[in-house]
């Protein structure tokens, strides 16, 4: 491999999004992924959601670049022909005592810059969706779902057609300081290599942390905390029309076992929060009743036969079990002192729908 003007490790969204960014005639853009496909881990293995920016803290970075990558998002969507829709989403409170909640995600949204959510009352919910057991509601009428296969592919795409290269199977192992940027080695397909670049940017999801721990002159590393989510599919016809929410959970890091659907109406419950000390994408069929009791809160009509063991994701997060949330961490040589390196640390929800206005952060660091 020959030395590049920018090396992108991880071929997720972030990292397709980033590629996509900055491929430009005249500059060599060479993407690496571990695996045999792209976006094989956290990318590929979420709800799929297009999130409004309703649950982040104000000024976050998780809540402006929610914001400004949701509306980048649909646009991509749009122009690039990538399946979505702006299906709406029910914020439910299922009982009185859940009211407060529902006012308090109301007013962090509106202090986000989220300002279209819409009130509804017990019977306006039960109009709107039948089947919902609940007092009150918040529509959101932003957020959406997406095809994540079909929009990874539309970034694939767009990058090399402006001359941005992608190498599957290719692990960089560790980074060393170069005079003019980065030298990089690691294994492609078997065999190892070393190449050296001008600027490096480290999009390695799950695997970000331990690269940081082989570069040269790199200390501030956050820590990583593997946290699944497991998800349960629903067989037969969705008796919703729109995603559905429950109120956060109390000291857990999820958002509550909701439903949600793909394109092709399939509904899925899920994640839950499990803490793990490594990468299991496993769903055990016993979890089917401990997910029936959570959905049965505010779907009463519940058939738990028809519920499925569906799939696991991981999400990468900078926060340990009874943690306040962390933030995602953009890592410039501002932070860490080392010209030409960019590490993201901590990608996980709404790191799909962040991903464009997350490449923009990194384009104007490069």
């Amino acid at each position: 491999m020959n030395d590049i003007d920018i090396l992108i490790i991880g071929a997720g969204a972030v990292g397709l999004a980033c590629a996509a960014r900055l491929a430009a005639p005249g500059r060599s853009v060479l993407v690496v992924e571990a695996e045999r496909l792209v976006g094989s881990h956290t990318s590929s293995r979420n709800s799929e959601v297009i999130h409004a920016g309703i649950y982040y803290a104000p000024g976050s970075l998780k809540a402006e670049l929610c914001l400004e990558g949701r509306e980048r998002l649909y646009a991509w969507c749009a122009t690039h022909d990538v399946p979505h829709s702006r299906i709406g989403k029910l914020l439910v409170a299922v009982e009185d005592a859940e009211l407060g909640k529902l006012e308090a995600l109301d007013a962090n949204a509106r202090a986000s810059g989220v300002h279209d959510l819409q009130p509804l009352d017990s019977a306006q919910l039960h109009a709107m969706e039948p089947a919902v057991r609940g007092v009150a509601a918040l529509l959101s009428p932003s957020t959406g779902i997406i095809d994540s296969h079909a929009y990874m592919h539309s970034l694939q795409t767009v990058a090399e057609n402006n001359g941005a290269h992608l190498v599957l199977d290719t692990r960089i192992d560790r980074l060393h300081r170069a005079a003019d940027g980065w030298i990089a080695e690691g294994v492609s397909v078997g065999e190892p290599f070393s190449l050296q670049a001008a600027q490096v940017i480290n999009a390695g999801g799950l695997f970000a942390q331990q690269l940081a721990a082989k570069t040269e002159g790199l200390s501030d590393i956050p820590p990583l905390h593997l946290c699944q989510g497991r998800y349960f599919t629903y067989s037969g016809r969705s008796p919703f029309s729109h995603l559905i929410y429950p109120m956060p959970e109390a000291n857990t890091a999820g958002l509550g076992v909701h439903a949600t659907l793909d394109l092709g109406g399939q509904l899925r419950f899920g994640p839950d929060v499990r803490y793990l000390d490594a990468i299991d994408y496993q769903v055990d069929e016993h979890l089917r009743e401990p997910f029936a009791q959570a959905i049965r809160r505010y779907f009463p009509g519940l058939d738990a036969q028809r519920l499925q063991a569906g799939y696991a994701g991981i999400r990468p997060k900078l926060s340990a079990a009874g943690e306040p949330a962390a933030d995602f961490v953009i890592q410039t040589v501002s932070d860490h002192g080392q010209n030409g390196l960019i590490n993201l640390f901590g990608i996980e929800s709404p790191g799909l729908t962040a991903s464009l206005a997350i490449a923009e952060r990194v384009a104007a660091a490069c």
